[in-house]
């Protein structure tokens, strides 16, 4: 593969974190307060709230980082190893962690929702849930085909 094209890819991963980053640094801490401005019966549920926001930030920021290291593998030829299984086996977990942590977060999201009239937040928290659950069924597909690849390549290589 070429350098230009992981290149861009590794750009991208960088700029897909800049928003978290800068929404964990603005947002959350901002809706956390309105939260407990505007609903004061819940205003203690505010540190589990952004436990779990910045968990999953946390996680996300593992993921992105094995993403980086995906790419770096690519780079170096090294795009059918056992290393590129584990990079693409802890993103799977990661969405996984994220999707977790979101659905426990869920009941939650309700009660802050319910106490501002923003049926949106609850969309949002599904949102987040479903996307995670889509990339951690997309890294298993792929760590799957992977080690298949990975078998077959080494059955050619003990028969030449």
């Amino acid at each position: 593969m070429q350098l230009s094209s992981t290149l861009f890819l590794k750009v991208a991963v960088f700029l897909i974190g800049l928003p978290v980053l800068a929404a964990c640094i603005f947002l959350v801490p901002g809706i956390s307060n309105l939260v407990t401005l505007y609903s004061p019966d819940i205003a203690f549920l505010r540190f589990v709230f952004l436990a779990g926001v910045y968990g999953s930030a946390v996680i996300f920021f593992q993921a992105l980082y094995q993403a980086f290291g995906l790419l770096d593998l690519i780079d170096r030829s090294e795009a059918f190893s056992a290393a590129s299984v584990r990079c693409l086996k802890r993103i799977k977990r990661s969405a996984v962690m994220i999707s977790i942590l979101y659905i426990a977060q869920l009941p939650l999201l309700y009660l802050m929702a319910e106490g501002d009239d923003a049926p949106g937040l609850i969309v949002l928290g599904l949102l987040i849930i479903f996307a995670s659950l889509v990339i951690a069924v997309f890294a298993a597909v792929l760590e799957r085909l992977l080690n298949d690849a990975i078998l077959l390549k080494s059955e050619v290589d003990l028969t030449v």
